[in-house]
């Protein structure tokens, strides 16, 4: 069963305010007593919160209505209904809210600890002291509290990594991110054993890392729609630098020089902006047959010179390729 989900659909309440209320002194040493009733207490709003340790929409999906306290209503001798808390929903870090209705985007959480009130609480109602002036002693009248905000919202996920894994399935993604890291994709050699976009974290030297997440495979029309399409390249959108595994092993489904070309097509149709990416292109279960070293040099032939061969199972080039990406994405010199 998936646990990743990068869309859902909302309902947010926000709590109604306390009512103000009327009420007099009534204290035997108080012939005079005046007005002491209190202000009600405002409502809850609905608050999303980025958080980095939420890394779906599952859990936010299952449960469609969120709802917010209301506020107490006022007390005599001038006490203030107790106000009720925010209800916080935690979402992922890169979490885009949009207002179903109106269809606008109300904001991109793009950052740990970004906030976004989405319901409003309602304002809380006045009580008759309030309402008392030089010329009216005795006000008789308090005003309910407003209720809060509603709305349905639309939730649409772009993870934020540093790195991104292209390929067509079987291009050896899952291997890699499984092996400089603590994710546990399917592994297996069959086309799509990766639906859902796995994120994990690769150490790099002693005191740095690389958030690294392996998207699912493309196919050819991804660009259009096709296969997991846009849902998939959204994802793309979000990574710093891209690195593009080719299989150049005997088994491989389309040469290696096919591959490569077909894939920067895909990406240059979808956004120009996405193709313009930096990006490293690997050759991946390198070492593994016999036939790997004339498949890679198909491939340089025109991806470039600089294509890094690289084979996760053997562990052969992996530290390699790690320290070219985090070259990259921290903008380092040559060592």
């Amino acid at each position: 069963m998936s646990t990743f989900r990068d869309e859902a659909e909302v309902e947010v309440v926000a709590g109604k305010g306390g009512d103000g209320i009327v009420s007099f002194r009534r204290e035997a040493l108080v012939p005079l007593g005046g007005p002491d009733g209190g202000d009600g207490g405002s409502g809850g709003s609905v608050v999303f919160v980025a958080d980095p340790n939420v890394h779906s929409l599952l859990d936010i999906g299952r449960r469609f209505r969120y709802a917010a306290r209301n506020g107490q209503p006022g007390g005599p001798r001038n006490r203030t209904g107790k106000s009720a808390p925010d209800e916080e929903i935690r979402v992922p870090v890169g979490t885009l809210v949009y207002d179903s209705e109106r269809g606008n985007l109300m904001r991109d959480l793009a950052r740990a600890e970004d906030r976004l009130v989405v319901a409003e609480g309602g304002k809380r109602g006045k009580g008759n002291t309030r309402f008392a002036t030089a010329i009216r002693q005795v006000p008789r009248k308090a005003t309910h509290g407003t209720p809060g905000e509603q709305r349905r919202l639309r939730l649409e996920l772009k993870i934020f990594a540093e790195v991104g894994l292209l390929g067509f399935p079987n291009a050896g993604k899952s291997t890699f991110i499984s092996r400089v890291t603590a994710a546990r994709p399917k592994v297996a050699d069959y086309p799509f054993t990766t639906l859902d976009p796995q994120v994990g974290i690769a150490r790099v030297k002693e005191y740095d890392t690389l958030v690294i997440a392996d998207l699912p495979g493309l196919i050819e029309g991804a660009a259009e729609g096709a296969g997991l399409g846009h849902r998939f390249l959204k994802h793309v959108e979000r990574c710093g630098i891209l690195v593009h595994l080719v299989d150049v092993s005997t088994a491989a489904e389309r040469e290696p020089a096919v591959a490569w070309e077909t894939l920067e097509d895909e990406l240059r149709r979808y956004s120009p902006e996405l193709h313009a990416k930096p990006r490293l292109t690997v050759a991946s279960k390198c070492f593994e047959d016999d036939g790997w070293e004339e498949r890679l040099e198909q491939l340089r032939v025109v991806a470039g010179s600089t294509v890094l061969g690289m084979s996760s199972i053997l562990g052969t080039g992996v530290d390699e390729v790690l320290r070219d990406a985090h070259r990259v994405v921290r903008g380092l010199d040559e060592a």
